[in-house]
């Protein structure tokens, strides 16, 4: 035998082992690298095992105590292959309850956890900042401890259950302005804010009065239908104007004054999460009478203006920014300057001032071109470019120029609408540039008129009149499905896809409200703030741009309160694969049915009404009125 020469199957069996044993310590890695990872980075989402819904039992939730929470993939594709039609994804686990006010692309451990190098002075880092796909959370968001089904509009102005949002520093914070106050087991809303202590409904009486408007009443006999609140704490502004038949689309950032949006949606206000930092908000050009800011913190002077002039985009012509700030009338040294510097900014934008009184200014943009022709050459702010579309605005960074009117506006000296409610039901002027003719409106009125009786006859055994308030219509077209409700008591979000006509500035012509989105991703929303979701064709658009349809249901589920609805308007193999869905997310059919029920010219489309169950963590209290 010679030395040094082991024997082949020794030496077989030695690598054998350190094959197993390297297998073995790489699993271990894995799995606890992954535990502690997540611990320390806040980015596991998912607790298995004392949280997960089949814990609870399926007598209540109507799950399957064997289900392992795995989903089959062949169900979240469309026109799955042969074989795979009877599959049913039995159950998603739960996100941990750290993460019961998840919103996934204004989500601070998400920026955190990728590293993002955001300028926090141009206010990047509340900006949306969404998950890859691989980053996404796949699991249901828990309501908090002890949630109640929310107080019915229009009780829940002024008062809305602790337990929903369960966030009380506001209330000590601004308890000397009345923003809102803690009261047993709810928090109630005097109608304050930082400017007016003493109630919004005297502030906005006082700017009506300002403008000299008829009764001070700020809806102008119903020429001022739409306003824009930036800055706008939990709301009070908007939901007092509500009363004047004046919608507002109130915006904050999720900033130090977290939860402010949170609460306005549980009021029922509208509202949406958003700031003035450096790309374009979600609305076209010309949507708003007036854009309102009361102690908003915001440096309007930075960046050549840029932040007014995107107030300057959104204002119709004719249209008021009302600012109450110390600029407007304090005496000392700092606050003269940016008064003096702000006051040049405007006039050079051709502002003029409409009144000022105490401790508020009311600016007005003109009506017509005729100031930006006669303006100086070279004079700052430029206007913008021939080629620039004020109504791009769906990532688009904002431009520190002037977008004039177009030729219509300019000759018609405004924007040429009707005063509400006559506004809602005639043809505006911008149909044509969509190629719309005033006879192609009045049919999609009457055809959502249609459908809208249709919904609220299926719905009439589950709701009653004030069981609906937050209403979002997640293809709004022209906005007839939101003027079918205007006898409701509810409004409405109306969302227009990003990447198709850009038809929400004629829905804001009408005198509603909306934002424009991309249903690819996260709306910028907190959880469980949407009564009623309506989709109509949403996921056969879906399916096109190959997005994938299980993070859009999650995503519905994520906005939807407990015990609302989602009308699914769409082809038959939607429908198919949504209801393979239901078990997992503990939705349960109200009602389908095809097309041909409500005399609908287009019978390829069925719908299917849904309702989201009351279901709780095993650390919550099952708790509803």
């Amino acid at each position: 035998m010679m030395r040094g020469r082991s024997d082949p199957a020794q030496k077989k069996r030695v690598i054998t082992i350190l094959c197993v044993l390297a297998l073995f310590l790489v699993f271990l890695y894995g799995y606890y690298g992954s535990i502690f990872g997540s611990q320390s980075h806040g980015a596991s989402a998912l607790e298995y095992g004392s949280r997960s819904l089949r814990k609870l039992g399926s007598s209540y939730l109507g799950g399957d105590d064997d289900t392992d929470g795995k989903l089959d993939e062949s169900s979240t594709k469309y026109g799955q292959e042969d074989g795979d039609d009877d599959v049913t994804v039995k159950s998603f686990p739960v996100c941990d309850d750290r993460h019961s006010e998840l919103i996934p692309c204004l989500d601070r451990n998400l920026i955190y956890q990728m590293r993002l190098k955001l300028d926090l002075s141009l206010m990047e880092h509340y900006e949306r900042h969404c998950p890859s796909p691989e980053r996404r959370y796949n699991c249901l968001i828990p309501p908090p401890i002890g949630y109640k089904v929310p107080i019915k509009w229009p009780q829940s102005r002024d008062e809305v259950w602790k337990a929903n949002i369960p966030h009380t520093h506001l209330a000590h914070e601004k308890s000397d302005q009345n923003w809102m106050v803690e009261k047993g087991d709810k928090i109630s809303f005097p109608g304050g804010g930082t400017h007016f202590h003493y109630g919004a409904d005297k502030y906005i009486a006082s700017i009506a009065n300002m403008l000299n408007f008829t009764k001070n009443n700020l809806n102008n006999e119903g020429r001022l239908r739409t306003v824009f609140d930036v800055g706008c704490g939990v709301a009070s502004f908007g939901g007092y104007l509500l009363s004047s038949d004046i919608i507002t689309m109130s915006l904050a950032p999720n900033d130090v004054h977290q939860n402010q949006i949170q609460f306005a949606l549980e009021r029922g206000i509208p509202a949406y999460l958003g700031v003035l930092g450096t790309k374009r908000l979600p609305y076209p050009s010309r949507s708003f009478e007036l854009a309102h800011c009361s102690r908003c913190r915001i440096d309007w002077l930075q960046r050549d203006g840029i932040l007014l002039l995107e107030l300057d985009r959104l204002l119709r012509p004719g249209g008021y920014f009302a600012y109450s700030s110390p600029e407007a009338y304090a005496q000392d040294e700092e606050d003269l300057k940016i008064w003096k510097e702000m006051s040049a900014l405007v006039e050079r934008m051709c502002w003029r001032i409409a009144a000022k009184r105490n401790q508020t200014v009311i600016w007005q943009k003109p009506l017509t071109n005729d100031c930006y022709i006669q303006r100086e050459p070279g004079t700052q702010p430029p206007l913008c470019r021939s080629d620039d579309d004020p109504d791009a605005i769906w990532g688009v960074p904002m431009e520190a120029c002037i977008s004039p009117y177009s030729d219509h506006d300019h000759r018609e000296k405004g924007s040429g609408l009707a005063p509400w409610p006559a506004r809602l039901t005639t043809p505006p002027p911008r149909l044509t540039d969509f190629g719309y003719s005033n006879e192609m409106f009045e049919k999609d009125m009457e055809l959502w008129r249609h459908r809208v009786e249709n919904y609220w006859n299926l719905l009439s055994p589950k709701i009653e009149s004030n069981t609906l308030r937050n209403v979002m219509d997640m293809k709004a077209h022209m906005g007839s499905f939101a003027a079918a409700l205007k006898d409701k008591d509810v409004w409405v979000m109306n969302v227009v896809p990003e990447d198709g006509p850009n038809t929400l500035k004629l829905i804001y012509d009408r005198g509603l409200i909306g934002s424009i989105h991309s249903w690819c991703e996260a709306y910028s929303t907190y959880p469980r703030t949407y009564d009623l979701l309506h989709a109509w064709t949403v996921f056969s658009d879906l399916e096109k741009k190959e997005c994938s349809a299980e993070d859009l249901l999650l995503e519905m589920d994520r906005i939807l309160r407990p015990t609302g609805f989602i009308i699914i308007r769409d082809k038959q193999s939607v429908v198919d694969l949504v209801k393979k869905y239901l078990p997992a997310l503990h939705w349960e059919v109200v009602a389908q049915t095809d097309s041909s029920s409500d005399s609908d010219q287009d019978g390829d489309d069925v719908v299917l009404i849904i309702q989201k169950k009351i279901w709780l963590t095993s650390d919550s209290l099952r708790d509803s009125e």
